[in-house]
């Protein structure tokens, strides 16, 4: 694993965290999850353009172009033909509940392998299951925010590992499918691609925005509105996004098989095209 540490590249077992530290006692963090390929991190200037702006939001010290170089450092470095890179912001540590001054702030990027999906496992496709929680107040979920807050997610997705499902998806009090814990969700019905509206609690994902283009790109049409959960049920084809994932096929939800169509073939060869030239 690559670690770097405020612009500086630290043995990992030197990487530590102050017991007070804002991350670590309250989750106040952002972080964004990059996807490196050679010695290229794909849709940087997307993840730093979000990570910046829920920065500014929330009074995070942010200094970009000093991530910038330090992503440049970590890219000529990565060796791996696929590569998860994760970047954490923190304020630092705290006196109580007081905002720590700004000098000490930091920021952390590792880099680490990854095992990319391959053609077939994107046909054998995702198991997914219904998560047991719900998202009920949008006021202190700040989606459109990745905060080191994950404590819905991962119960989400601990649920769904010991279901032995890939992928939980969260749903609403009006049984409307929202997202995963991990991903965004698209469903094809006849010539109309569908998925969620990015609001209050769904996450306008990085991958999420790149379908939707390549999708039109391809003369789809694409539909962001609500999908109650009988419609993906009885979809043509369903999938999942994320920045590591790319496009992932659904195969069933909660035992309930899922068509397994071909579309998301050519939107998958669309989308490399648009984030790997």
């Amino acid at each position: 694993m690559l670690v770097c540490l405020n612009g500086k590249f630290i043995p990992h077992e030197d990487a530590n965290l102050s017991i007070n530290d804002g991350a670590f006692l309250f989750g106040d963090s952002l972080f964004e999850t990059l996807k490196g390929q050679q010695q290229k991190i794909l849709l940087q200037k997307q993840h730093l353009d979000r990570l910046e702006q829920s920065a500014q939001r929330l009074g995070f010290p942010c200094d970009r172009k000093k991530i910038e170089i330090a992503l440049a450092q970590i890219a000529a470095a990565l060796k791996s033909p696929c590569s998860r890179i994760r970047l954490t912001l923190s304020r630092g540590p705290f006196d109580g509940l007081a905002w720590p001054q700004t000098e000490h702030s930091w920021f952390l990027i590792t880099a680490s392998d990854y095992a990319e999906l391959t053609d077939h496992d994107r046909r054998i496709g995702a198991k997914c299951i219904i998560a047991p929680n719900q998202r009920i107040n949008p006021t202190s979920h700040l989606p459109q925010m990745k905060r080191g807050n994950y404590a819905d997610c991962l119960y989400a997705k601990g649920y769904a590992q010991k279901s032995g499902a890939q992928e939980a998806l969260f749903i609403d009090q009006h049984q409307n499918v929202l997202e995963g814990s991990t991903s965004n969700i698209f469903a094809l019905r006849g010539d109309h691609l569908i998925t969620p509206p990015a609001d209050t609690l769904v996450l306008n994902g990085i991958m999420r925005q790149q379908v939707i283009k390549a999708a039109i790109e391809l003369g789809m049409k694409v539909d962001e509105h609500e999908i109650p959960l009988n419609d993906l049920l009885q979809s043509d084809e369903a999938f999942l996004t994320n920045s590591l994932l790319d496009l992932l096929p659904v195969s069933n939800i909660d035992e309930h098989p899922i068509n397994q169509g071909e579309i998301w073939i050519s939107i998958i060869k669309t989308l490399k095209m648009r984030i790997e030239t």
